[in-house]
C-alpha cells in the first residue's frame, strides 16, 4: 500500500534536504579525543602532529588532546605519578563539560600505549555521558605487564619511580599513586589464573578487566556498544611486555605460549563486551612494524580513513535525522 506523506511536510522537504543533517549534505567528522602514553605530554609536537594529519586526513576534525593538567610538564609528571581512578573520571568530567565535544552525537578515540586502556576506561566508566563510537589503540597494555621494562634510555625520571614500583607493587601507597603499577598484572605461569595480591590491590586493571568475582555489568554494556575496538600491536614491541597484551592475549611468562582472547575467559564469559562487539563485527587485531611507539604517518592516515572518516561517523547521524523529521 502507498503511504502518503503530509502536504506539511512535502512543503519541508527542500529544507529537510538541505539540512546539515540531511544524508545529502556534506559530512562533519566526530571529534577526535588523543590520550598520550607514560612519559608524554599532551603539548608535545610529535603528538600535535597526529592531530595536524588527523585534521589533513578528514578536513575539519576537531582535535582534543587529553590532559590532566594545563602544564605541559604537570601532564607529564601525571604519566608516572597519580591515581588512575580519579584521572579517568576527572577526564570523563572535563569531555562532558566541554563546549564541543559535550555536544556531539559521538567521539572517536585514539590512545597510545596506556593511554589506550586509559580511555577503554573512560568508554567503561563512562559510557552514558562520554560518547565514544570508535576506539584505536596503539601499543597498549589491555591485559597488564608483567614488567617493568618501560622507560625510555636516559629518563632518569621514569627509572627512579620503577625503582619504587619494583620495591613494593602491592602496597596501597604505590597502587594509588604510581601510574604504571596500576596496569601492573600478576599471575600464575601454571594456571595462567592472577594471583590474589593482584585481584585484592589492583587499583585499575582488575577492575577495569571485569576480574573480580563480583563483575560490573554496566562495563559490558557499554563496549559493546562501540561501533570499532581496533588494537595494534607492534611487531617488535621490547617496552610493552608482553606486547601481545595489546590483544588482550596472556602469555605465558615461562614457556611463552600465547593464548588468544577468543580463548580466554574474559572472552568466552563476555565480562567486558568484547564477545558482543566481536560478534557484530567491531573488534579488530592489527600489527603494525616496528618498535614501541615507532609509528608512521602511512598507519595513522589508514586508521583515519577507514575508522574515523565522516562516512564511517560524522555529526549527521541517522537520530539526528529522524529527530528532525519528527519534530516537523
Amino acid at each position: 500500500m502507498l503511504h502518503l506523506l503530509p502536504l506539511s511536510t512535502l512543503l519541508l522537504l527542500p529544507q529537510i534536504l538541505a539540512s546539515p543533517l540531511s544524508p545529502h549534505a556534506e559530512s562533519k567528522p566526530l571529534p577526535l579525543l588523543i590520550w598520550h602514553g607514560l612519559g608524554d605530554n599532551y603539548a608535545a609536537d610529535g603528538l600535535r602532529s597526529v592531530g595536524d594529519l588527523a585534521n589533513e586526513t578528514n578536513p575539519g576534525t576537531y582535535v582534543y588532546y587529553i590532559r590532566i593538567d594545563e602544564d605541559a610538564a604537570s601532564d607529564r609528571t601525571a604519566t608516572f605519578l597519580g591515581n588512575v581512578t580519579e584521572q579517568i573520571a576527572q577526564v570523563c568530567a572535563d569531555i562532558a563539560n566541554h563546549e564541543i565535544l559535550s555536544k556531539a552525537p559521538g567521539l572517536n578515540a585514539l590512545g597510545f600505549s596506556q593511554g589506550g586502556q586509559f580511555l577503554r576506561g573512560v568508554v567503561e566508566r563512562c559510557g552514558d555521558t562520554v560518547k565514544i563510537r570508535n576506539l584505536v589503540t596503539f601499543g597498549s597494555q589491555h591485559n597488564g605487564i608483567s614488567r617493568y621494562q618501560i622507560c625510555k634510555e636516559g629518563d632518569w625520571l621514569c627509572r627512579s619511580y620503577v625503582g619504587l614500583l619494583k620495591a613494593n607493587t602491592w602496597g596501597s601507597w604505590v597502587q594509588g599513586h604510581l601510574v604504571p603499577a596500576q596496569y601492573f598484572k600478576a599471575t600464575n605461569d601454571s594456571t595462567g589464573e592472577p594471583t590474589d595480591d593482584y585481584l585484592d590491590a589492583s587499583n585499575f586493571l582488575a577492575d577495569i578487566n571485569n576480574e573480580r568475582g563480583v563483575k560490573n555489568a554496566t562495563y559490558a554494556e557499554h563496549m559493546a556498544r562501540l561501533d570499532n575496538l581496533v588494537m595494534y600491536v607492534f611487531a617488535e614491541d621490547t617496552t610493552v611486555i608482553p606486547k601481545e597484551s595489546g590483544w588482550f592475549a596472556y602469555t605465558n611468562a615461562t614457556s611463552g605460549e600465547v593464548t588468544g582472547l577468543r580463548n580466554r575467559t574474559i572472552y568466552t564469559e563476555d565480562w567486558i563486551g568484547l564477545k558482543k562487539l566481536d560478534e557484530k563485527g567491531g573488534l579488530h587485531f592489527k600489527t603494525t612494524e616496528g618498535g614501541h611507539m615507532q609509528l608512521g604517518d602511512k598507519v595513522l592516515t589508514d586508521v583515519f580513513r577507514t575508522y574515523f572518516a565522516p562516512s564511517k561517523a560524522s555529526w549527521r547521524d541517522a537520530g539526528a535525522v529522524e529527530q528532525e523529521v519528527i519534530e516537523l
